[in-house]
C-alpha cells in the first residue's frame, strides 16, 4: 500500500496575516531539504488567478506556492476559486472551470456539496507527494461560518493534519487574537493546533519574551517562531490588501508608471517586474494622477462596471485627455476591452446593460459570452512602432482568463499566439494604434519575458527623451524562493514543525 503523504496545516487568526507566504516558504523550505512536497488550498477567495497548463483556473497564490516547491500547478491544488463580482455574489471555478455565478448567501449553503470534490483532490495530492502543506483561508474561528466551512478546520479532520496558527503581529494585538483565536475554538479542534508562528515582526525579539512566555503558558502550545517583516523578496501576492500595504519603490531608471486601482482589480502581479526598474504607484482617484510616463489600466473580474467606475471618478476623462498629450497607455485584458470603442454584452455576462461605450482608444469592439477563455500561451510581436519598436518576432509568453472576443478589423494584431499547451496554434492577439503609443492585449505575464520588457521600457525612455537602460533587469524568481526560504528558516524552529509532522494529531 502507497504511504500517504505528511500534511501540515497553516492557519490564521485573519485575513491577510501571512499564510500564503509562510506556505511558500515552506514548500520552498521543503524541495531544499529533498522532499517532494506540494501546497493545497480548498478554497481560495480572489481576483488574482492563473491558467494551469491544462486550461484550468487556479488561485495565483497556489501557482507561486508550486513554483516554490519546483512542481507544476495543477487544478487540485486549488480545487475551488471564488471570484467576487460584488459585494454580495462570486463566479464560482470547480476544478478550474466556470461552474456558476452565486450570491454570497446562496454559496454557505451550496458549499458543504463541495467537500467531496475537496478531499478527493486532496487524497490525490497525498498519493503523488511526500508533504502537502494546505492553507487555511481568513480566521480560523469565524464561528458564524464553523458549521458550513469547507477550508479550516473541516479539512484539518479530514487530513488528519495537524495546524500551525500564523499570527500579524504588525497590525498590534497580535497575542490576543492567538489567544482568542485558540478560545472560541472546540476543544475537539484545539488539539489539532500544535504550535504558533508570528508574523511580519519589526524590532527587536527580545521585547516579546514577556508576551511569548505568557502566551504560551495560557495556550500550552509551543511558539515556533518570529518572522520579520520584509519588502525587498519579490514574491507574487494574492490578495489586494497588499496593495495597501506596499510602498513605492523607487527604482532606477527614471520612469514613472502608474496603475489603476480598479475596484475589482485582478492580475496586478503582471506588474511586479516593472518594479524592478521603474517607480510603480497604484491610484484610485483623480488627483492622485500626477505625470506619468506610462498609464496602466489592468485586468478586472468586471469590466463593464469598472468603466462605469472610471467615468464616475474622472480617471475615464484624464486618461483619455493624458492619451492625446502623447502619454502611453497600456490596457490588459479587461483594460484592454475599456480601451475600445464598444463592449457588448447581449447575454447579460457581467451587466444588465446590453451595449456600453468605450474609451475609443483603440478601433475595436468586444462582445462578452458565457464561455470563458483560459489558457496559457506562446507568441511572436508582430507590430514594430512605438511601445513595441525593435521587438517585432520577439517569442514572448502568458496566459489569457477572459470573457469575450475583441474583434479589431483590418488591424496589424500587436501579437500572434502561435502555441499553447494543447498544440500549435494561430490566432491574433492585442492592438497597437497607429501613434504606437496605445497597446492593449490579453496576454497576462507579458512583463515577465525579460528581453521584451527591456525593449519596452526603452522605448518608453525614448518617447519621453530618457536614456536607455542597455543591460535591463532580470527576474529570477528561484532566488527570491530560496531568500524567502532562508528568511523562513532562520526564524522558525524547523526541528519541531518537522516533529509534529511527524507525530501528527
Amino acid at each position: 500500500m502507497t504511504k500517504k503523504a505528511s500534511t501540515i496545516m497553516i492557519q490564521g487568526t485573519a485575513s491577510a496575516v501571512g499564510k500564503s507566504i509562510i506556505v511558500t516558504a515552506l514548500c520552498r523550505i521543503f524541495k531544499q531539504d529533498g522532499y517532494k512536497v506540494a501546497p493545497f488550498k480548498s478554497q481560495n477567495i480572489a481576483l488574482n488567478s492563473f491558467v494551469t497548463e491544462g486550461g484550468g483556473e487556479i488561485g495565483r497564490a497556489q501557482a507561486v506556492q508550486a513554483e516554490a516547491a519546483g512542481i507544476t500547478a495543477t487544478v487540485k491544488m486549488n480545487p475551488i476559486l471564488l471570484k467576487p463580482t460584488s459585494n454580495s455574489g462570486c463566479q464560482v471555478v470547480l476544478l478550474g472551470r466556470v461552474d456558476r455565478n452565486i450570491a454570497a448567501q446562496d454559496y454557505t449553503n451550496y458549499a458543504p456539496a463541495l467537500l467531496k470534490t475537496v478531499t478527493g483532490s486532496l487524497e490525490k495530492l497525498r498519493a503523488e507527494y511526500e508533504i502537502v502543506v494546505i492553507e487555511g483561508a481568513g480566521s480560523t474561528a469565524e464561528i458564524n461560518l464553523k458549521d458550513r466551512e469547507i477550508v479550516n478546520m473541516r479539512i484539518a479532520k479530514a487530513s488528519d493534519s495537524p495546524v500551525l496558527l500564523v499570527g500579524d503581529i504588525d497590525k498590534g494585538g497580535v497575542f490576543a487574537s492567538l489567544v482568542g483565536t485558540l478560545e472560541l475554538l472546540d476543544r475537539d479542534e484545539q488539539r489539532y493546533v500544535k504550535g504558533m508562528i508570528i508574523n511580519k515582526f519589526r524590532g527587536d525579539v527580545s521585547l516579546l519574551k514577556p508576551a511569548i512566555d505568557f502566551t504560551e503558558k495560557r495556550t500550552g502550545l509551543p511558539l515556533l517562531g518570529v518572522v520579520p517583516y520584509f519588502q525587498n523578496i519579490r514574491i507574487a501576492q494574492e490578495d489586494s490588501v497588499y496593495l495597501d500595504e506596499r510602498e513605492k519603490n523607487n527604482a532606477s531608471g527614471g520612469l514613472n508608471v502608474t496603475v489603476i486601482r480598479l475596484p475589482h482589480i485582478s492580475n496586478y502581479d503582471d506588474f511586479d517586474p516593472l518594479e524592478e526598474e521603474c517607480t510603480v504607484s497604484y491610484i484610485r482617484q483623480r488627483f492622485e494622477m500626477g505625470n506619468p510616463h506610462l498609464i496602466i489600466i489592468p485586468g478586472t473580474k468586471s469590466t463593464i462596471n469598472d468603466l462605469q467606475y472610471l467615468r464616475q471618478s474622472g480617471l475615464a476623462d484624464l486618461i483619455m485627455e493624458k492619451a492625446a498629450a502623447g502619454t502611453p497607455i497600456v490596457g490588459i485584458c479587461g483594460g484592454y476591452q475599456m480601451l475600445g470603442r464598444k463592449i457588448l454584452d447581449p447575454q447579460r455576462v457581467e451587466s444588465d446593460r446590453a451595449e456600453v461605450e468605450g474609451l475609443g482608444l483603440l478601433d475595436i469592439v468586444t462582445e462578452f459570452a458565457d464561455e470563458k477563455s483560459t489558457r496559457q500561451v506562446k507568441a511572436i510581436v508582430t507590430s514594430d512602432t512605438g511601445l513595441l519598436a525593435g521587438a517585432k518576432g520577439q517569442a514572448v509568453s502568458g496566459y489569457e482568463i477572459h470573457m469575450g472576443q475583441s474583434q479589431t478589423g483590418e488591424q496589424t494584431p500587436a501579437f500572434r499566439i502561435i502555441e499553447t499547451p494543447q498544440g500549435k496554434t494561430d490566432y491574433a492577439d492585442g492592438v497597437l494604434n497607429k501613434q504606437g503609443t496605445v497597446l492593449g492585449t490579453y496576454m497576462h505575464g507579458l512583463f515577465n519575458n525579460d528581453d521584451f520588457r527591456q525593449f519596452f521600457l526603452n522605448n518608453l525612455r525614448r518617447h519621453w527623451g530618457l536614456h536607455e537602460n542597455k543591460s535591463g533587469a532580470r527576474t529570477d524568481r528561484d532566488r527570491e524562493y530560496d531568500k524567502l526560504a532562508d528568511v523562513v528558516r532562520q526564524n522558525l524552529d524547523m526541528k519541531k514543525i518537522y516533529r509534529i509532522m511527524e507525530a501528527g494529531v
